[in-house]
């Protein structure tokens, strides 16, 4: 039933997903690291293709499907390195994301810097019951590899030759 129900399920899970860090971002002020920022990539692009789905029914949907695939790869990388920089197992990107805009002058950049909290990679900022926000990411983008997967698998893979 998963699979026979994928698109609307991968749809609500994008969704979801994207909603809730723009959410957490914008009405919680929970500003996002650059890695943090990396990992919404994925869901942008499976609702991109998702939507091109649902509007062109007449197209060859396995593109589609292998770029979503590829997507959650990328998701995957991110997430499990963030995972990593969280733990203090691999070493975080070289800056931080403080979000600075362009500035006609010095002063104006000093302003800049010394208003906005920089967002380091390795403090976790969210959690639930003591599971980071880039862990739960994991864990879906896992979940959305593995179903898709499947999903390609069985609706394409599995094409076999008819005898005449």
């Amino acid at each position: 039933m998963i699979i026979r129900n994928w698109i609307t399920l991968l749809f609500f899970i994008s969704l979801i997903s994207i909603s809730s860090a723009l959410i957490a971002e914008y009405f919680f002020n929970l500003q996002p690291c650059e890695l943090c920022l990396k990992q919404r990539h994925p869901y942008y692009l499976i609702l991109i293709c998702l939507i091109l789905i649902f509007l062109f029914k007449n197209l060859n949907k396995i593109w589609f499907y292998l770029v979503i695939q590829f997507a959650s790869v990328y998701g995957l990388f991110y997430s499990i390195w963030h995972v990593g920089v969280e733990n203090k197992i691999l070493k975080g990107p070289a800056g931080c994301s403080a979000m600075l805009t362009n500035s006609e002058n010095t002063t104006e950049l000093k302003a800049q810097i010394l208003s906005k909290q920089v967002i380091s990679c390795d403090e976790v900022i969210w959690s639930f019951y003591g599971i980071s926000a880039a862990s739960i990411n994991t864990l879906v983008l896992l979940v959305i590899f593995i179903l898709n997967a499947i999903y390609l698998f069985k609706y394409y893979g599995s094409k076999k030759e008819k005898n005449i």
